[in-house]
């Protein structure tokens, strides 16, 4: 059984009001960061047998386990052990120690990295917030939903905004077609470009769309602004949480129904109760699965806040049309 469906069903058999972790271990749960960039991030801790277990994300990338995990004097201690990717330790093992305390539903967090000589450095404090127990799975065919609303009005950029200023807006409206070219120097790093949201945010919904993938093509349609729904050229690759359609680095598709490179592609997205169903070129490839917290490049970790659609543009090209929403009438 691989963390994910454990972590689900450990998650369903909690109780739906109240405190949000297991009695035996006010730890057990899972939890919503705030890093000290302030950006988002999730803790997912999880008991068996008398062992506990995590996987964190933090920030961008995917969810990943942690090296080791115990319970210290009423303190949770995790350990991750990782090689650093730059800057002058890069290639060094570094092991970071993040050490949590809890009061009530807010966990107290300091990390803190060493270096092989065991000499610290990096220390810095963040804070957590248990999530609530998710709701039961819902039945869509009691779910009702309303009018319709264009995203797109396949003419200009209305409706829409760019997450970074400072980064290279690559996002434009071509023949019909909301497009999205990166610009980076021959040989040199990689520039910097935006990712778009809509103005508006949402709740529950349903979202309709079509997208092209080009050579490279890399990106995502975000829900609420922190579940990505993966939009990456991976036609004839096997199944994995990181293709086509898939919620990033959470949930894998049950099947490949990626088209190939260059032909538009249909996505039929609902996210009810924190619940989500992705139908890829009329192929259910996520039916109706718990979402357990954020992923990477989300805007914030929240997962009962209202809010936008957003479009990766920061890796590589990329083209959508005919995007539509219908919010959950409640």
């Amino acid at each position: 059984m691989n963390k994910t469906v454990l972590y689900a069903i450990i998650l369903l058999t909690l109780p739906l009001g109240g405190r949000c972790v297991c009695a035996d271990n006010p730890f057990v749960g899972h939890w919503a960061l705030t890093l000290p960039t302030g950006g988002p991030g999730w803790l997912g801790v999880t008991e068996k047998d008398g062992s506990l277990d995590a996987a964190i994300l933090w920030g961008g990338g995917s969810v990943k386990p942690v090296t080791s995990v115990k319970v210290e004097n009423d303190r949770l201690v995790i350990t991750r052990v990782q090689a650093q990717r730059r800057g002058p330790d890069k290639g060094k093992k570094i092991t970071e120690t993040i050490t949590a305390t809890l009061s009530g539903d807010d966990l107290a967090l300091v990390t803190v990295k060493a270096r092989p000589d065991g000499k610290e450095f990096g220390r810095a404090e963040f804070r957590g917030k248990c999530t609530s127990p998710l709701p039961t799975k819902p039945d869509l065919s009691r779910v009702k939903f309303g009018a319709p609303i264009e995203l797109f009005n396949g003419k200009d950029l209305s409706g829409w905004q760019a997450l970074s200023l400072k980064a290279a807006m690559g996002w434009s409206v071509e023949d019909g077609v909301l497009i999205n070219r990166t610009h980076h120097n021959e040989g040199g790093p990689r520039k910097a470009h935006t990712n778009i949201r809509t103005e508006r945010e949402f709740d529950d919904f349903n979202l309709t769309l079509e997208a092209r993938t080009l050579k490279g093509s890399n990106s995502g349609v975000y829900l609420r602004g922190i579940y990505e729904v993966q939009v990456l050229e991976s036609y004839g690759r096997p199944v994995d949480s990181h293709n086509m359609g898939a919620i990033y680095s959470r949930i894998t598709p049950s099947v490949a129904a990626e088209k190939p490179i260059g032909e538009w592609q249909t996505l039929d997205i609902t996210l009810v109760d924190r619940h989500v169903t992705v139908i890829l070129n009329d192929k259910t490839i996520i039916d109706n699965q718990p979402l357990l917290g954020c992923t990477g490049g989300a805007l914030w970790s929240d997962p009962l806040r209202a809010g936008p659609i957003y479009l990766q543009g920061n890796h590589s090209d990329i083209d959508f049309r005919n995007l539509v929403l219908r919010p959950v009438v409640k």
